[in-house]
């Protein structure tokens, strides 16, 4: 039996391959001057740019529930029941005469006011927030709706250590004498200077004109420095009487 001679390399792979997928022809340009041909391995590929996509507008959601068009107002635990007790005062005016949209948030303890559809005034938000935080404060209800009817009308907070650092019994005398025997210091200084004040612990608040805070207040810092309050007293009949003489 004859037998071919067989060569063994036709059954070997071959080698130095050249794989088409590594080749990148490109033609220089239309004026015929011939192909070039180029390796992607030492060609750089330049970094892709990703335009910012923008964010799409929410849909079914009302101008109104913006954080501009809402003002919350949060409610300590000791106010609760007077706000419960005088709701219906509180909710008549900002309703009926604003035009606004107000609720009380039990989960957030907050009094939540927002500009409505029938709204003419935006600056009425800020109004009615004024007028409930100056009930949650600590003065009435007829106190607090001049807020709403004046517009020369504030409401300026301090604490007692912001005049004079005081503590324990010393910090009593002083409200001691800020409020007076049955109060009468305090009702003196808010008839002489027309001003409203409330004395929450060392909090001390005052509601009126900025001339009139401005004479409540050095009274009763004169009172936290140890002032006797007929001299107090004596201070503010003079004032009063200037300010009388030239209005």
């Amino acid at each position: 039996m004859e037998t071919d001679n067989i060569n063994v390399e036709e059954f070997l792979p071959a080698k130095n391959t050249v794989k088409l997928k590594n080749v990148k022809r490109r033609a220089i340009s239309e004026s015929g001057e011939g192909m070039e041909v180029e390796d992607e391995n030492n060609t750089q590929e330049k970094p892709k740019r990703t335009r910012p996509k923008a964010k799409k507008a929410k849909k079914n959601v009302e101008p109104n529930e913006s954080k501009v068009n809402m003002r919350k107002v949060a409610v300590p635990a000791h106010r609760y029941t007077p706000l419960r007790e005088n709701w219906l005062k509180i909710f008549t005016p900002i309703v009926e005469h604003l035009l606004l949209q107000v609720r009380f948030n039990t989960k957030s303890r907050n009094v939540e006011i927002r500009v409505g559809p029938e709204t003419k005034d935006d600056a009425n938000l800020q109004k009615a927030a004024d007028f409930v935080k100056a009930f949650i404060y600590g003065f009435d209800v007829e106190d607090a709706l001049a807020l709403l009817r004046l517009d020369d009308l504030f409401v300026e907070s301090f604490e007692i250590k912001d005049v004079k650092t005081l503590q324990g019994d010393h910090l009593g005398r002083a409200i001691g004498r800020l409020a007076g025997k049955a109060g009468r210091t305090k009702f003196t200084i808010e008839n002489v200077t027309k001003t409203r004040i409330v004395l929450a612990d060392s909090k001390i608040h005052i509601l009126g004109s900025y001339q009139n805070i401005a004479l409540a207040r050095r009274a009763i810092c004169n009172l936290i420095m140890g002032s006797p309050p007929s001299k107090v007293y004596g201070n503010l009949r003079n004032v009063a009487k200037r300010v009388a003489e030239r209005f």
